[in-house]
C-alpha cells in the first residue's frame, strides 16, 4: 500500500507533519503543490517534501533548524523530545552519557549555537556518541554558510530515515 493512498489534506499533514521536526508547513506545502504517483514511496515523498523546503525563504529554513533539539540537551534530560528524536538520540547512546561526555556535549552545543544561530544537527542513525562528537568538533570550524547548508542536508537525511521507517 502507498504511503499516501487515501489521505486527505488533514490526514496527510497529521501523518507527515512531524517528519521535519515541528514543521508541518512542509507537509502542507507538498500536499498543496500536488503529489504525483512518485510520492507513493518514501523516496518520492521525500523528494516532494524537500522541494518545498528548497523553495522556502532562508528565515523559514532557519526556523526549521531551530525547531531541532540540542543533542543530549535540556529537553532530552527533561524527557521532552518528540518520540522520533528520543528514539534517535537513544539509538546513538546519547541517553547514556557519562558526566564528562554530557559536559562536552553541553559546551559544544553552546559554542555551536553562539557561532551559527541554530543547534547542531546530525542524522544520528548508525552513529555512536564518539562519531557524533567528532563530527561536532569538525563542523564547528565550518563557515556559517557551509554549516547552514550542512545542517539542512542533515535535516533532509533525518526526514528520509523517518519516512523509510514508516514503510
Amino acid at each position: 500500500m502507498s504511503l499516501i493512498e487515501g489521505l486527505d489534506r488533514a490526514d496527510f499533514i497529521a501523518r507527515f507533519g512531524g517528519i521535519f521536526e515541528h514543521s508541518p508547513w512542509i507537509a502542507a506545502g507538498a500536499f498543496d503543490a500536488g503529489l504525483g504517483p512518485a510520492a507513493a514511496t518514501a523516496a518520492g515523498l521525500h523528494a516532494a517534501l524537500c522541494a518545498v523546503l528548497d523553495r522556502a525563504e532562508r528565515a523559514a529554513k532557519l526556523a526549521l533548524l531551530n525547531a531541532h533539539p540540542d543533542l543530549a540537551g535540556k529537553l532530552a534530560l527533561a524527557r521532552q523530545l518528540t518520540a522520533d528524536s528520543t528514539a534517535e538520540q537513544a539509538g546513538a547512546g546519547l541517553d547514556r552519557l557519562t558526566p564528562d561526555e554530557l559536559a562536552r556535549f553541553t559546551a559544544l552545543n553552546d559554542a555551536y549555537k553562539a557561532r551559527f544561530g541554530h543547534p547542531f544537527i546530525i542524522a544520528v542513525k548508525g552513529l555512536d556518541k564518539h562519531a557524533i562528537l567528532a563530527a561536532f568538533e569538525q563542523r564547528i570550524g565550518h563557515s556559517p554558510e557551509v554549516e547552514f547548508e550542512t545542517a539542512l542536508a542533515q535535516v533532509k537525511r533525518i526526514a528520509l530515515l523517518r519516512l523509510q521507517a514508516l514503510g
